[in-house]
């Protein structure tokens, strides 16, 4: 099946009714296409799975048993549909209780993405200014080191993330940071543009 980010933004948005969590999947997408285009990656094809990588989580949360809740129902259900192997295989992947070891340069990219955008959306909302455009890096490092500051973004994951993808730390979180400031209206991110 050829897979098409119009297609797959329209079943993120069916099965997700949250902006947050919308923009969350906007902001992986972005960082993960970006990769695309440094790697030699398909950007169709690592979009949709930035795209759909969290679609199923409002409708089916994490459960106690693992299987019956995300990321497995949305695959399960992205399967039925006849979505490629390797779009299967990074969603899991991004899910480390899966088990679904993160092979691909896809799945690597996914993964070391999901987190770090987290962080650098919150640093950007509590900015006076709410622009991502005046963001820096030394910003996102002290913000980083602060455990209370976004507690729900795993510092640890966003550094095997990196690590992973073969690539320092701090490059890496430039690169998405730049990446969702060439996005920034798209994530509503652009303080500009704020009402």
């Amino acid at each position: 099946m050829a897979v098409s980010r119009e297609e797959a933004l329209a079943l993120m948005e069916e099965w997700t009714q949250g902006e947050s969590l919308r923009k969350h999947m906007l902001a992986v997408e972005t960082a993960v296409r970006a990769y695309a285009r440094k790697l030699g990656g398909d950007e169709e094809l690592w979009s949709v799975a930035a795209l759909l990588h969290d679609f199923d989580y409002e409708r089916h949360p994490i459960a106690d048993d693992k299987q019956q809740g995300h990321p497995f129902v949305g695959v399960a259900h992205l399967r039925e549909k006849g979505y490629p192997q390797e779009v299967l295989d990074a969603i899991l992947g991004h899910a480390d209780f899966s088990g679904v070891p993160r092979v691909t340069q896809l799945a690597k990219v996914l993964y070391a993405c999901d987190e770090i955008t987290g962080l650098i959306t919150a640093a950007v909302l509590v900015r006076p200014d709410k622009d991502i455009a005046g963001l820096e890096l030394s910003s996102i490092k002290k913000k980083f080191k602060d455990k209370a500051f976004a507690r729900g973004v795993n510092r640890e994951d966003v550094r095997r993330g990196a690590e992973e993808l073969g690539v320092d730390l701090w490059d890496h979180v430039q690169f998405v940071l730049d990446a969702m400031k060439e996005n920034a209206a798209a994530l509503g991110l652009d303080g500009r543009l704020a009402g």
